[in-house]
């Protein structure tokens, strides 16, 4: 009953949101997030942890945090906002950087994978890749409430996303490596490593791990590794895609990924350094936040 509750409540918001106008979603989701960063102690920690440790000495993370979970709370509005009606819209406001490189890379037919930080609205990119030929398949966690798992996969698909739910490793490897030669690009949230069992990386100055699929795929189809991320801007939507990652010579395969992921770390870093506050990652990313 509880499951249901949940999911009925979430059909609600979404038929609420999606008759407002993007610029009322995106105010009320903002202040929505305003209300969540006072009641929601963890988080708000975090946000300010992570804050503390990107932007270095000098600078508030009290307040930088409050525009972490502003930011949030535009993306959740939006994520309940949106659906396949509103795909002209989103293209109309989204400016990208660097798709020459995707259709390149979507002319060669080797797929492309493409590794994404928590920023922005991650889930805009569709529409452009979905006009640009470029069909995307990303990966997704099972929730508990399969009511829920299955209409946000049918959402996503509606968009222009295949998702992959993540049932369990070497099934999603398969399935991802079989849209790669189909010629797909893969989308990969890639900053936080859920399970702690990832490759050791320095990630803005301090050891942490992060997720090996990226360059684990890359290795294995010679498919090209993009960083990747978009932002938010006042009006719509930024999109940037950095140069695919050189995969390094030498080494046994372990060696040889953990290079690779290192390199794509120092990318994300980038990408995050230019709009910080947009980074939506308030969970213990690092050991020192886990202690």
């Amino acid at each position: 009953m509880r499951h249901l509750l949940a999911y009925l409540a979430l059909r609600l918001a979404l038929g609420i949101l999606g008759l407002l106008s993007a610029k009322t979603a995106r105010r009320l989701g903002r202040w929505g997030g305003k209300i969540w960063h006072l009641f929601d102690g963890g988080r708000r920690e975090m946000a300010r942890r992570h804050m503390a440790r990107i932007l270095g000495p000098g600078k508030d993370p009290r307040a930088a945090a409050v525009e972490v979970m502003e930011s949030y709370g535009r993306y959740f509005a939006e994520a309940l906002w949106v659906d396949a009606s509103k795909a002209p819209e989103i293209l109309d406001a989204t400016e990208v950087h660097g798709l020459d490189a995707l259709l390149a890379a979507r002319d060669t037919g080797k797929g492309m994978i493409l590794a994404l930080p928590h920023m922005g609205n991650w889930e805009v990119a569709a529409p452009v890749a979905v006009i640009n030929h470029i069909p995307i398949v990303a990966v997704a966690e099972r929730l508990a409430n399969e009511r829920i798992t299955d209409w946000f996969t049918e959402l996503r698909a509606e968009f222009g996303i295949e998702v992959v739910l993540a049932t369990g490793r070497a099934e999603v490897m398969r399935r991802l490596e079989s849209a790669l030669h189909d010629n797909k690009a893969v989308a990969l949230l890639s900053d936080r490593d859920i399970k702690g069992r990832g490759v050791e990386v320095e990630f803005f100055g301090e050891m942490t791990t992060l997720p090996p699929g990226p360059a684990t795929l890359a290795l294995r189809t010679n498919a090209p590794l993009f960083p990747v991320a978009t932002y938010f801007t006042e009006q719509g939507y930024r999109a940037t895609v950095r140069p695919a990652l050189e995969v390094p010579e030498g080494g046994s395969r372990s060696e040889r990924v953990q290079r690779l992921t290192q390199e794509l770390a120092a990318e994300m870093e980038k990408l995050i350094m230019e709009a910080p506050t947009q980074w939506h990652l308030v969970q213990p990313n690092w050991p020192s936040d886990r202690d």
